[in-house]
């Protein structure tokens, strides 16, 4: 393998620095986009719990105890219950933007780095392959232990750029799809409690809150 690595050229480091990034993106999403961590049991069945203004204060001590984008926005909305409500939505709204990029935080760099492995690998094959054309200027064709050296650094570095590009991609769909369902999830537990805020406005005729996106 260290044979292949080193026959692979200069563009073998920059590869090798790519999967590492990756890597260390893909086990960082793994520990925290787990559902336990992102939509904590205790929270979510509190949310479900609450039936009454008495319960709002229970709530916010739960809450509380967790420090996590979705219990920030539960609090952000509790915090300004008495808000307008299309108010609180704004708000609610603006502060889960600024949350879920928590949720969303690496996959960028993942995206990043499965675009361009790839792209070292097709400029270590052109680089390769200049090596052979150079070689055959200059010592023509007849020389084949000295032309497989850059034919093989070329054919080298192609692998490998798609030996850690296409992973990638597939880790950074599977990543974004599950954060994109985490948000959902989200928007539907918190636009559950802004309408169980709505009603516990005795009297008032507000209406309730149809809608509420807390990403992009």
């Amino acid at each position: 393998m260290l044979e292949l690595f080193f026959k692979g050229g200069l563009m073998m480091y920059f590869l090798l620095l790519t999967s590492v990034v990756a890597l260390a993106v893909i086990i960082e999403r793994t520990i925290m986009l787990r559902r336990k961590k992102v939509l904590i049991p205790e929270v979510v069945t509190m949310l479900e719990q609450i039936k009454s203004p008495g319960d709002l204060q229970l709530a916010e001590s739960v809450c509380r105890k967790f420090d996590a984008p979705f219990t920030r926005i539960i609090l952000t909305t509790l915090k300004n219950q008495d808000l307008p409500p299309e108010e609180l939505r704004r708000l609610v709204e603006d502060e889960g933007k600024q949350e879920v990029r928590v949720l969303q935080r690496g996959l960028t760099t993942l995206e990043t780095a499965a675009t361009i492995a790839p792209l070292l690998g097709l400029l270590g094959t052109v680089l390769g392959m200049i090596k052979v054309f150079d070689i055959i200027q200059t010592l023509g064709v007849g020389q084949a232990k000295a032309l497989s050296g850059g034919i093989s650094e070329a054919l080298i570095t192609t692998a490998a750029g798609l030996f850690i590009g296409i992973p990638t991609m597939v880790a950074y769909m599977y990543f974004n799809h599950k954060a994109e369902s985490f948000i959902l999830d989200m928007e539907k537990y918190i636009l559950e409690l802004l309408n169980k805020l709505i009603r516990f406005r005795r009297g008032e005729a507000v209406p309730e809150i149809e809608n509420i996106k807390l990403g992009k």
